[in-house]
């Protein structure tokens, strides 16, 4: 009996490798080739998974695999509408929710490879003021508001936090927009306690252009901006 269990317990340590670069392969595949019925993820989130910042496509590269999986489940479940995810999404099963939340997972995020950045353009340039606007907001917050710094929630750097609170940095100012509006409208929804409808609803059209335009290219503060 011993010995069996003993066998049994080595053949999983061997299997558990190989399932995990199988998972990866699977990953890959998705993203790069798609499946049947499903689009390579690369056709709208880049080569990369850097995002594409002229048609408002997120980031993926760098994001937390648990954010990404619950994204994916929300999409299939119709919790979190958008016509193109959502046909995507329910095309997979389990395993290939799982597979390509942890190949992106594993891609190098904005502030390791910061050259894959889709806002090739540094905002700070063609829009000083609003870009510190948006730096302070997304590190300070607004407290006359009652608007909280971006990244208290979302990790230091905006990195993002599993499984709620995805990486921040990085993501194209289109769809950091559209998504603060989404929150705003309740199009969006699927948020823990209803937390960003509340951060949305507080913050005006020029913080939301303002901290959008931050994030798709955030700096840290100098020391004597603190």
């Amino acid at each position: 009996m011993k010995v069996k269990l003993a066998r049994l317990i080595m053949s999983l340590s061997m299997a558990m490798p190989m399932l995990s670069a199988q998972a990866e392969v699977t990953g890959a595949a998705l993203a790069q080739q798609g499946a049947p019925s499903v689009p390579a993820c690369l056709s709208c989130h880049g080569a990369r998974g850097e995002g594409l910042a002229a048609a408002g496509f997120p980031r993926l590269a760098g994001q937390p695999a648990a954010y990404l999986e619950k994204q994916l489940r929300a999409f299939a479940g119709g919790q979190r509408v958008n016509p193109q995810m959502q046909g995507v999404a329910s095309a997979l099963d389990d395993s290939q929710i799982r597979a390509v939340a942890a190949y992106y997972g594993k891609l190098p995020g904005w502030q390791a490879a910061p050259s894959a950045n889709p806002a090739a353009a540094n905002p700070a340039v063609a829009a000083p003021e609003a870009w510190k606007r948006g730096q302070k907001l997304a590190i300070r917050g607004n407290w006359n508001k009652e608007i909280p710094a971006c990244f208290a929630c979302h990790g230091p750097a905006g990195a993002g936090v599993a499984p709620h609170f995805p990486a921040l940095s990085g993501q194209p100012a289109a769809y950091t927009r559209s998504q603060l509006k989404a929150w705003q409208s309740g199009t969006r929804t699927h948020d823990p306690q209803g937390l960003m409808k509340s951060v949305a609803l507080r913050m005006s059209p020029a913080e939301i252009d303002a901290v959008s335009a931050y994030l798709a290219n955030p700096l840290p503060m100098s020391r004597e901006e603190r």
